[in-house]
């Protein structure tokens, strides 16, 4: 047999085996050579990524606890009694009672609630701002991206927990939801311009993508290429950042009640656990520690799940 016959029957066996990369064809994971789209790859990283499922689990655990708490505890968490006070695990507190006697696994698992609805929705009313605020910006430049970036530079140089001081210090003796309202819009308020500044750098980019251009000689008009073909591709890093976000307003509301400027009693929260343990730490720091470590646990699987997030839509980390 000639060279040139050993090579052909050679190719044509390996076409056979599916190394030709042909469609259908299997690749060398033995998987089929489909189309692949960037948030199919994003997937294909983040299942085979343990910080992922790591962080969701706790994030699904945290959820769990601020919608149905009762399957975590059956203890009242406003059920105090003062003889109890300090006392070690009995019956169902399996973490003992704080200074006024109320069951502090209770008022952990209880607290989720709050702390959870600012942050999610600080990040939601931050998302619709930033997404706003960016595609504006970034889709039709000149005269109206310069005014918006300017307003983006000035909310950023105003500090976020000194603002929210000054603001909240305003509703100090309103009722329990009309407080719970102010933070998440302090937070919202102030806490949208990185977004934005990420929002506003992927349209930038996606305008000068051949498929806008083609859109625009099809006729379409400005709003149908923002919202159908520059939308998909600023969403998912505004989808990162807001993640890594919802952790960080978490903690800041934690400071603001820890500091006594955010939600007061009787709203249960752990900033107001974590302040009220913290005056008694010498008799007991179980009442501290419980929710510090909600907190931190909470605040840690967010800002964990948006690193995974990021990293998985990043092909240069691929």
């Amino acid at each position: 047999m000639s060279d040139f016959e050993t090579v052909a029957a050679t190719e044509d066996q390996s076409a056979r085996r599916g190394v030709s990369g042909e469609p259908g064809t299997p690749d060398r994971a033995g998987e089929p050579n489909r189309p692949r789209s960037l948030a199919g790859d994003a997937w294909r990283d983040l299942r085979r990524n343990p910080v992922f499922w790591l962080s969701l689990l706790l994030v699904v655990l945290v959820a769990a606890m601020a919608v149905a708490p009762g399957l975590f505890t059956a203890n009242d968490p406003r059920d105090c009694v003062l003889s109890r006070q300090h006392a070690g695990p009995s019956g169902g507190a399996i973490l003992g009672y704080d200074f006024q006697g109320c069951d502090t696994f209770a008022r952990a698992v209880y607290g989720a609630r709050a702390s959870l609805l600012v942050g999610a929705l600080s990040a939601l009313i931050t998302g619709v701002i930033a997404l706003v605020v960016g595609m504006l910006a970034g889709y039709f430049g000149g005269w109206v991206d310069a005014v918006l970036s300017r307003v983006i530079d000035i909310v950023l140089g105003i500090p976020l927990l000194l603002a929210a001081i000054v603001l909240l210090k305003r509703v100090s003796t309103s009722g329990e939801t009309v407080r719970l309202f102010a933070v998440i819009l302090v937070l919202a308020l102030l806490g949208w311009t990185t977004a934005a500044r990420v929002v506003r750098s992927s349209v930038i980019t996606a305008r000068e993508q051949d498929y806008v251009a083609a859109a625009r000689m099809l006729g379409a008009g400005n709003g149908r290429i923002m919202w159908r073909h520059i939308l998909p591709n600023a969403l998912a890093p505004a989808i990162v950042v807001l993640t890594i976000a919802l952790g960080s307003f978490i903690a800041a509301e934690a400071t603001l009640s820890f500091l006594g400027i955010g939600l007061k009693a009787p709203t249960i929260s752990w900033g107001i656990d974590i302040d009220a343990g913290r005056v008694h730490m010498r008799e007991s720091a179980t009442p501290l520690i419980v929710p510090s470590t909600f907190l931190a646990l909470t605040v840690l699987a967010f800002i964990m799940l948006g690193d995974a997030i990021r990293d998985a839509f990043d092909p240069k980390l691929r």
